[in-house]
């Protein structure tokens, strides 16, 4: 970056990663947990397992137990005005797919601290995120509120964004687990994914965070494999508890849970929002389905034990001791004079997340004396996604504004331009977005009538520069090779409209990398085909809480070859590969060595690499490190991200870094044997600057 910015945000130490932990520890903790279950009464112990109003986990005065407030979500605290004592304004964040899209764990950490302090200062105690599912297909309407498609990269962004939370005194919730990978028909889809899928795609994400100390986890609407997951023992107990090492607080999703029987037994802890929606309840195929109206006729009648109640709320009492949340207030007004540096917080995320796709002919940066047409969407709004993780912001920056201040008198907007008004502005800035959120799913594809706006602008002016505000990959084939720039900003928050017009201006050196694959035309994505035949994608909350259909299998045939590892698998080329953005400066990175050229059982190999600025200006580039194993007894990915580093450099600079592979990196699920298996034999490693532009590479052999 240029005009006295820092390169990259950083503050620790290279590779140092510190987990979270408790200020109560488990054994203390369950200890306080017994001495108060021992004086409640059983209707106390059953009133615990279930929430009340809505977003709230039940409070007991005469056992010094707070009711504690659960907010939505991963990109700030959304505020609800329906409900009261809540805070005035919060900071809104650059989505979670353009944080993952600056590739800094250590942005991550301070992005989550900063959300943290702002739950703080509004009585929150648990922040209902990070959400952390995979993306598989372009069109899931929760795709913003991720962090991409790639494991490696989701689980070091989450396992810092887990750390700098819950250092606030917050507890973060871990969502969705598992296998909700779509908005369509949510609450009625049955996702069937393989064993080796689940340990190698779907939960490396989540073990990460749950290493990183993470107190809370939430399940999902969907089934998978046939069972729905808040009622799932294989889910619940076995894979997240038993496999990850989870111990902590299990949430269901709000009116997620249809049978009270399996899911007290399944592990769950607590039952949200701990009444039946209306919808439900005035359903006989349904009715009152709460276990906390169900649990003593349970008991009464053997289908359930005692102990299963009491495990439950010792989970939930443990959780929120162990929180610190009965030694000290839940609020900290304190934080309120935090927000200035939250709002210069989101601005950097925005700044290193903003990822420039093409720049032909030094289309960009733009001079700030030419004369600029602006016309398309969200000109005068805030591009952002909706549902439970929208956040309003305050003193919210419009792409309007930004580019006023910026380009000062040289922005002419209009949506409905002459051609002689097109053809003679020096530059034209069209921006085209969408509107993604929970409940359904979103047409990979832009409407015909923007992709013939853009295509006739584009031909009579040869500098349209076009703006994708958007939360998954959209379809932009139709156009994307008459344009002369593309950015992707997605929902770039309060303030990231500025940053992209010193993007724009080159006050800015773009450095966000795709954390997706964008692909040519949707049929070429894994994910295509889910929708089962004759129906089509619907808008609105009505489809999502209708019981007018019945449950519908999704196939996750791909198995583990999800993202960069099908296209390359299939050599299919995509649009702009996984981990593609460019900048206005050039890069070399170079120098590839081995600590060794071969690898025994529990070794750690070094690879070592330098990088140089190349170009006439500073900037960050991010070095990717990809393994590949050359000789194995299963199909694997053709490469696997297994590190990287978001260097920033001054021009003529060069910094040498390295990596640390361990044998778990090298390792696949083996199906048989039901554990992770690392072969003998040769492995690749290759250094670049996405998963199509490597650099240079060597072979070492694992013993």
């Amino acid at each position: 970056m240029t005009n006295g910015k820092p390169l990259v945000f950083s503050k620790s130490t290279e590779g140092e990663f510190t987990p979270f932990t408790p200020p109560v520890g488990f054994e203390e903790a369950g200890r306080r947990a017994d001495e108060i279950l021992s004086a409640m009464s059983l209707d106390e112990k059953i009133s615990m397992i279930s929430g009340e109003n809505s977003f709230y986990m039940k409070g007991f005065a005469r056992f010094g137990i707070p009711q504690l407030y659960l907010s939505d979500a991963t990109q700030g605290v959304h505020i609800r005005h329906e409900l009261p004592g809540q805070m005035q304004k919060s900071t809104a964040f650059p989505s979670p797919i353009c944080l993952a899209s600056t590739w800094n764990g250590d942005l991550a950490d301070a992005y989550a601290e900063a959300v943290g302090e702002e739950c703080r200062a509004g009585e929150i105690a648990v922040l209902l995120g990070p959400g952390m599912n995979i993306y598989r297909h372009a069109q899931c309407g929760r795709n913003f509120e991720y962090f991409g498609e790639d494991p490696y990269l989701v689980s070091r962004l989450i396992e810092n964004y887990v750390a700098g939370m819950q250092r606030t005194g917050t507890i973060a919730t871990l969502k969705h687990f598992l296998g909700n990978n779509t908005e369509y028909f949510r609450r009625w889809s049955n996702s069937i994914i393989g064993e080796r899928a689940i340990h190698e795609i779907y939960t490396p994400a989540f073990k990460a965070g749950i290493d990183a100390g993470a107190l809370s986890v939430m399940t999902s609407y969907n089934q998978l494999n046939g069972e729905w997951a808040g009622e799932s023992g294989y889910v619940v107990t076995h894979l997240l508890r038993e496999e990850l090492g989870f111990k902590w607080l299990v949430m269901s999703d709000w009116w997620s849970l249809w049978h009270p029987e399996k899911a007290i037994t399944s592990g769950l802890d607590l039952d949200m929002p701990g009444h039946t929606h209306e919808n439900f309840l005035n359903d006989p195929r349904i009715g009152d389905v709460t276990l906390k109206n169900n649990a003593k006729r349970l008991l009464e009648e053997g289908r359930i034990g005692g102990d299963d109640i009491v495990r439950m709320a010792t989970s939930i009492l443990r959780t929120i001791i162990a929180a610190g949340l009965l030694d000290r207030p839940v609020r900290d007004e304190s934080s309120l004079d935090n927000f200035a540096a939250h709002e210069a917080l989101s601005l950097q995320t925005a700044r290193e997340g903003i990822v420039l796709l093409k720049n032909d002919k030094g289309a960009l940066p733009l001079g700030r004396t030419l004369k600029i047409l602006l016309r398309g969407d969200h000109i005068e709004n805030l591009a952002m996604g909706s549902g439970a993780a929208a956040v309003e912001g305050f003193d919210n920056v419009t792409l309007l504004e930004a580019l006023s201040a910026e380009f000062a008198g040289n922005i002419l907007y209009n949506n409905d331009p002459s051609d002689d008004e097109i053809a003679s502005a020096e530059a034209v800035v069209f921006s085209v977005g969408t509107e993604d959120t929970e409940a359904w799913d979103h047409p990979f594809e832009f409407p015909p009538e923007i992709d013939r706006q853009i295509l006739h602008t584009a031909k009579l002016n040869p500098r349209t520069i076009v703006i994708v505000a958007a939360g998954s990959g959209r379809g932009m084939s139709a156009w994307n090779d008459l344009v002369a720039a593309v950015i992707y900003c997605w929902y770039p928050g309060q303030k990231g409209y500025a940053a992209l017009a010193e993007i724009l201006s080159g006050r800015t050196n773009p450095s966000g990398k795709l954390p997706i694959t964008i692909e040519r035309k949707f049929e070429d994505s894994p994910g295509y085909g889910y929708i089962p035949e004759g129906e089509r994608l619907y808008t609105g909350w009505p489809n999502d809480m209708s019981r007018s259909r019945e449950v519908y299998d999704i196939r996750y045939d791909e198995d583990i070859f999800v993202g960069y590892r099908w296209y390359e698998s299939k050599k299919i080329s995509p649009l702009y590969a996984f981990g593609h953005g460019l900048s206005y400066t050039s890069f070399c990175i170079d120098g590839l060595k081995l600590s060794s050229a071969f690898m025994r059982r529990g070794d750690v190999l070094t690879i070592f690499v330098s990088i140089t600025n190349t170009g006439p200006v500073a900037g960050a580039e991010v070095v990717q490190l990809y393994i590949g194993d050359v000789e194995s007894s299963l199909p694997r990915p053709v490469k696997e991200l297994k590190g990287f580093r978001k260097v920033g450099l001054i021009p003529g600079e060069t910094k040498k870094i390295s990596f640390r592979i361990t044998e778990q990196d090298l390792a696949f699920w083996d199906d048989v044997s039901h554990c992770w298996k690392a072969e003998a034999g040769k492995f690749r490693v290759e250094i670049g600057s996405a998963s199509d532009r490597i650099c240079g590479g060597a072979e070492f052999d694992l013993l």
